[in-house]
């Protein structure tokens, strides 16, 4: 297809200018051209001037063309040099790039001749080693006798001898590297064995340095020295560093470890105060050793005082954990690890003297035992001392029981007082073992405290158990004892003794009621064993009882006579009761003596058939106080102790001739006696035989109306504990007394 095909094939382009700004410029210069013509040619006048306007825009075109033809001169002078420098540029590189392949070619030549020169090269460096070798081989030579010398000069522990021939050694090894290319020869295979060799026997000398600065500082001297040299020196590049310093310190270390603590066997049970004995010795001196000796053998930065008081306080403080780590300790070696780490070992026998620099201080470092340790061995301290003491305080209640069946009566001290020394030895045991634990700590004081409160309470406890055993076997005929009621009376002093010494029990700073539940068990164990005497008393006068009232006691005396010759024969060993016990124990039989004279009295055996029988029982009344006064007197008893005048006040509600003031006396009687009850009032009226029911009731109901008891009335408790005569039971109502109710039903 021609030109003129393809020119018809083409779609018709409209004409335009290149760029849209050029053609909006042109319309813009017209615009204002046209602009300016119309307001210049605006008026007639001004066409003759048109040929001067014209000449002065022909110069004006003139004077543009001429500046535009200059701009695009000197446009195409700078197109022309830089058209002319690329064309230099092309032929600069194109010489480039044919003296580089020029230079490719010679290379390649090159490199196909160096390839013909590797063999020569590989001579040449053979022939360099050889050389080399040739210069050296007189020492090569010598170096399997020097590896000997320098083994024997090792074991003969000349270890700066050992050490300059190692190092000459090593500096012949080091001058053959670089001739042979870093190649070693099989002769010094052995060098760093033999290095190895002296390593271990400097470090055998640190581990020694303890023995050897006393028999021969030289050679630990020469060690550290070797030591120190070694490790300052610049080691060969692609070696590793010898680190002999701190060989040395490990080695001091472990060497000081094994010498005090190198032994895996732990103290046998009873040898833990022999070890820590030879400690308490052995470790003061090491201190003093190391001071004094082995310090002055090693640098100052060694510390040696200091590393020697840590490292025996870390050994021992794993040691001593080990130890607690394994069987239980029994209580003397539990008390004895306790007292020791806590104030023999930062005492002044051994961390804490005062000859000792302050190097050797270890207050600031973990201390021996910590709070789980103390608290560990604390309680099994007391747990064992527990058991101890409640054996030792069961052998001693043992003891004594043994002796209330024999035939002699109990012991007695100079002043006649029954004695016993289970008293005195209960509270020792109990008194040593916290004496003991405060030599310890203030913690370890308190648990035995409170230990030996708990027990002295389990032995009082027992001590009441076995006196009631005692009591029931006498009582059953299982086993008589001949002395059974001075027995009791020795028991009383035992109690008295305990509670008059208890007092030592009690700490310093501790709260007041610390003792209070011993002293209630005490005051428990003096009731019980009132109540065991008072029991045979009664049981004594009981068949005596039986006939009072009666005939023959308002006619004789000797009914009352009977009870006082008998009393005063149970009685007669009070006296070796130590005051103020006897005191309350007199008060306590003068009571139960009275109580069973108003018990009798009231049982309805009597009523009196005439004025003459109430008068004849008044004065029986009056005879009997007194002379239960006279017999309590004659034993020992105070008389503002005594019960027996409350006979004299029931003597006047016999002795009153006029029933009609007998509510005076009941209240009066109510005032005196506050816990007298009605029953009580109606079965004493029972006995006067001449009140009708009215009468007796205006005198019970004058108990309603009494005035309160006065403030010097009796405090003591009596009527309460008299058994209200028993009535019928169909005249008792629910609620009342049943006197009241018996009087009503009539």
């Amino acid at each position: 297809m021609d030109s003129a095909a393809k020119d018809e094939m083409q779609p018709a382009l409209s004409p335009g200018p290149e760029w849209p700004e050029q053609e909006r410029a042109e319309q813009l210069a017209r615009g204002a051209a046209l602009k300016w013509a119309s307001g210049i040619f605006y008026r007639p006048e001004q066409l003759a001037r048109l040929g001067q306007y014209r000449s002065r825009e022909v110069q004006r075109t003139c004077s543009l063309e001429s500046r535009l033809k200059s701009v695009v001169q000197s446009y195409l002078e700078g197109v022309q040099t830089g058209v002319w420098q690329l064309a230099r540029a092309i032929e600069v590189v194109q010489g480039t790039r044919e003296a580089l392949s020029q230079a490719r070619g010679l290379l390649q030549g090159m490199s196909q001749a160096l390839q013909t020169l590797e063999p020569l090269r590989e001579r040449v460096a053979q022939h360099k080693q050889l050389q080399a070798l040739s210069h050296l081989l007189p020492r090569l030579r010598a170096v399997p006798a020097a590896v000997s010398h320098t083994q024997t000069l090792i074991d003969g522990q000349q270890f700066l001898e050992a050490y300059v021939s190692l190092r000459e050694l090593e500096q012949l090894r080091e001058d053959t590297w670089a001739p042979l290319g870093g190649l070693e020869l099989p002769v010094f295979q052995g060098l760093d064995l033999l290095f190895e060799a002296l390593g271990q026997a400097v470090e055998a000398a640190a581990g020694a340095a303890g023995k050897l600065a006393r028999e021969d500082p030289a050679l630990l001297v020469a060690a550290v020295r070797v030591a120190e040299v070694e490790t300052g020196r610049t080691t060969p590049l692609g070696q590793v560093p010898r680190d002999w310093r701190q060989r040395c310190l490990r080695a001091l270390q472990e060497g000081l470890e094994r010498a005090h603590f190198g032994s895996p066997l732990l103290p046998a049970p009873g040898a833990l105060p022999g070890w820590l004995e030879a400690l308490r010795v052995a470790l003061p001196v090491e201190l003093a050793t190391a001071e004094a000796l082995v310090a002055p053998c090693c640098p100052p930065q060694y510390n040696v005082v200091q590393l020697w008081a840590h490292t025996l306080h870390s050994g021992l403080r794993r040691s001593l954990q080990n130890l607690l780590a394994g069987p239980e300790l029994e209580a003397a070696d539990a008390f004895t690890l306790l007292h020791w780490a806590l104030h023999v070992y930062l005492g002044q026998e051994m961390m804490g003297s005062l000859e000792l620099g302050p190097e050797a201080d270890v207050s600031q470092l973990e201390p021996l035992l910590t709070l789980e340790n103390i608290e560990q061995l604390e309680a099994t301290f007391v747990a064992n001392i527990q058991a101890s003491v409640s054996q030792w305080l069961q052998n001693a209640l043992d003891g004594e029981v043994a002796e209330w069946g024999r035939e002699q009566g109990p012991n007695t001290d100079p002043s006649g007082s029954y004695y016993s020394p289970m008293p005195a030895i209960v509270l020792q045991i109990l008194e040593e073992n916290i004496r003991v634990a405060s030599l310890v700590s203030e913690s370890l004081q308190q648990r035995v405290h409170g230990m030996a409160l708990s027990e002295l309470g389990i032995f009082l406890r027992s001590f009441s158990d076995a006196l009631i055993r005692f009591s029931r076997d006498h009582f059953r005929g299982k086993s008589m004892a001949p002395h059974y009621v001075p027995y009791l009376l020795a028991a009383l002093n035992h109690k008295s003794a305990l509670s008059s010494s208890v007092s030592v029990l009690q700490l310093d700073g501790a709260p007041s009621g610390a003792l209070a539940p011993v002293e209630a068990a005490l005051d428990e164990l003096q009731r019980r064993i009132y109540r065991l005497v008072l029991e045979t008393l009664q049981a004594e006068l009981q068949p005596l009882f039986a006939d009072l009232p009666s005939r023959q006691w308002l006619s004789s005396p000797e009914l009352l006579e009977s009870v006082c010759e008998r009393t005063g024969r149970f009685c007669r060993d009070f006296w070796r009761v130590r005051n103020p016990t006897v005191q309350l124990l007199l008060a306590e039989a003068e009571r139960a003596v009275v109580l069973q004279y108003l018990s009798a009295l009231m049982q309805g055996r009597l009523v009196c058939r005439g004025a003459d029988e109430r008068t004849q029982a008044a004065e029986r009344l009056r005879h009997d106080a007194a002379q239960l006064q006279q017999l309590f007197l004659s034993l020992g008893l105070e008389e503002n102790a005594h019960c027996a005048p409350v006979l004299l006040a029931l003597r006047e509600l016999l002795n009153l001739r006029d029933p009609a003031l007998l509510g005076l006396e009941v209240a009066g009687l109510r005032q005196q006696f506050p816990d007298v009850s009605e029953d009580h009032v109606s079965a004493l009226l029972g006995l006067r035989g001449d009140l009708s029911r009215e009468q007796h009731l205006a005198a019970l109901s004058s108990l309603q109306a009494a005035l309160p008891p006065s403030p010097r009335a009796s405090r003591r408790v009596l009527f309460s504990l008299v058994p209200a005569p028993a009535l019928a039971p169909a005249s008792c109502l629910p609620s009342g007394s049943c006197a009241r109710a018996l009087l009503l039903a009539e």
